[in-house]
């Protein structure tokens, strides 16, 4: 049965702003003869529907089952090009190509000159705003003119479109290597998280070099720097090297910031460069500077013109925006102090649940999990922790998987659920051997969780010590530290040892970096 996040029509629909609906009412009109027409019909019934109900739409009698699907479809085409009318959509992109294909409309006429003087203009737009991709089918369509007509045009035209086709050609496909590394190496931190051990540390450098193309970085534009920083950034990440992601991140974001133009243009990219040069300074624990990018973030998201406004930007602000306020709530240790943002990460992912991914909701439920662990209520974070492990739909970031089971576990502990701690001590022990993830601080953390039905309560303390001396070994390893990144386990076990709030020992190792 075709539900609400599955019915592509009904999304778009529910999508529009009122101005957009309006500007779609207008646009039929114009249309003339269409006030009444069937796709017009089902554009408003659409609109009134709370969620997608196929029998309803046949029971109105718009349209019979045998001519939905034609109808939905004229309908969805409709709608998209009166998106395409809308002056909030006329990016330099669509402005480009817009000139373009009435370039090829002259040229179809046999008015060449026209063409050829609208593709000159369009070129150097394209260029100027570092749409290659354009800028190269622009100067294609340059030459078949050229080389089919007698234009007049001045002498040596060939050689000069010859030699721009040519440099546009090694930029474009410059680009294309470094963004094919740049989304291979992403999907590869997405599926599995940072790497494991040398093995997999030497697989993923090999795989980094092999593919890095060969270039002079003076001939870079910005957008080939872009996919330049992009591609170092994950590899930076996977290998867990984040003085290297802080170190492109800012390369990254800075080029925005000197090209400010590209932040309207690219909005997107300026946003998720934000979003990695924070989480990389979260690693970090650079506390003074992680909150000065994201006092600036939030400067441009509220009080500049430079971002457009649309769905795509309102939802990536917001994602990014309250990931990191959370962020700056773990490393200040003021947990509780970061409780009235649950409300609005789940207002946000309820708004926009049909424009957030299901890896970013959950990513946004460890944190609210670990927020709540902090702050001493146990019970909430398990329940948030269940949202994450009992999703048999998620197949990415086993890594998320894997620390939500072991965070589950201590927050068990804490409540002193014992049945349920048995079996999750189980559960989680045969999802890490079946996931080949089980290291040593995994392991250590398990075996001590098991034993704890033979300790004496006098005997916990002594325990908690063992447990903290053995793991404090692993904290700068390169490849057992990825797990105090997801839980901060030591701080854990220091407030059992010393019988203090766990956001109180965070809070002091906090300011003690200040200083």
């Amino acid at each position: 049965m075709t539900s609400k996040q599955k019915d592509n029509l009904f999304v778009l629909v529910k999508s529009l702003s009122k101005s957009e609906k309006r500007q779609f009412k207008l646009y039929v009109g114009r249309l003339g003869g269409n006030t009444d027409s069937k796709f017009l019909a089902l554009f408003n019934l659409l609109d009134k529907l709370k969620k997608y109900d196929e029998p309803s739409i046949l029971k109105s009698g718009i349209v019979k089952k045998a001519q939905l699907s034609n109808l939905k479809a004229h309908l969805y085409k409709q709608v998209l090009i009166s998106l395409r009318l809308n002056p909030l959509h006329q990016n330099i992109r669509v402005q480009v190509r817009e000139q373009l294909d009435f370039a090829t409309i002259l040229y179809h006429k046999g008015l060449y000159k026209q063409s050829l003087k609208i593709l000159d203009k369009a070129k150097n737009m394209a260029i100027e705003n570092e749409e290659k991709n354009i800028a190269f089918e622009i100067v294609e369509l340059e030459k078949v003119i050229e080389s089919q007509y007698i234009t007049r045009s001045i002498s040596n035209r060939a050689d000069e479109l010859t030699e721009q086709a040519k440099s546009l050609s090694i930029q474009n496909t410059i680009t294309s290597k470094l963004s094919n590394l740049s989304l291979q190496l992403y999907g590869i931190l997405l599926k599995t998280g940072y790497v494991k051990n040398d093995k997999e540390y030497k697989r993923i450098t090999k795989y980094f070099n092999d593919r890095m193309p060969k270039f002079d970085f003076v001939d870079l534009g910005f957008r080939e720097k872009l996919w330049l920083y992009k591609s170092h950034l994950w590899y930076s990440f996977l290998v867990q090297d984040f003085l290297s992601c802080y170190k492109y991140a800012d390369k990254w974001v800075e080029m925005f910031y000197k090209n400010e133009s590209m932040i309207t243009l690219n909005p997107v990219f300026y946003l998720k460069g934000n979003n990695y040069l924070l989480e990389s300074l979260f690693y970090l624990k650079y506390h003074s500077k992680f909150k000065e990018s994201l006092g600036k973030l939030e400067r441009i998201i509220d009080q500049t013109d430079l971002l457009p406004s649309g769905d795509n930007v309102t939802v990536l602000s917001f994602l990014y925006v309250t990931n990191n306020k959370l962020n700056l709530h773990f490393l200040e240790g003021t947990f509780k102090e970061g409780l009235p943002l649950v409300d609005e990460v789940l207002n946000g992912i309820k708004k926009y649940q049909n424009r957030i991914d299901e890896h970013h909701i959950m990513v946004l439920y460890y944190k609210i999990a670990s927020l709540y662990f902090g702050a001493g209520d146990s019970k909430k974070c398990i329940e948030y922790l269940e949202k994450i492990i009992n999703n048999k739909s998620l197949q990415m970031r086993e890594d998320l998987l894997c620390f939500s089971r072991i965070l589950s576990l201590v927050a068990h502990y804490e409540v002193g659920l014992d049945y349920h701690l048995d079996v999750q001590l189980k559960s989680t022990y045969k999802f890490l051997i079946k996931m080949n993830d089980l290291h040593e601080v995994q392991k250590e953390m398990i075996k001590f969780l098991k034993g704890l039905g033979d300790i004496y309560p006098h005997q916990l303390k002594k325990e908690f010590i063992k447990l903290h001396a053995k793991l404090k070994t692993f904290e700068n390893d390169p490849y057992e530290r990825r797990a105090f990144l997801y839980l901060d386990i030591l701080s854990w076990l220091e407030s059992k040892i010393e019988n203090r709030p766990v956001a109180q020992i965070i809070q002091e190792k906090f300011l003690e970096l200040k200083r």
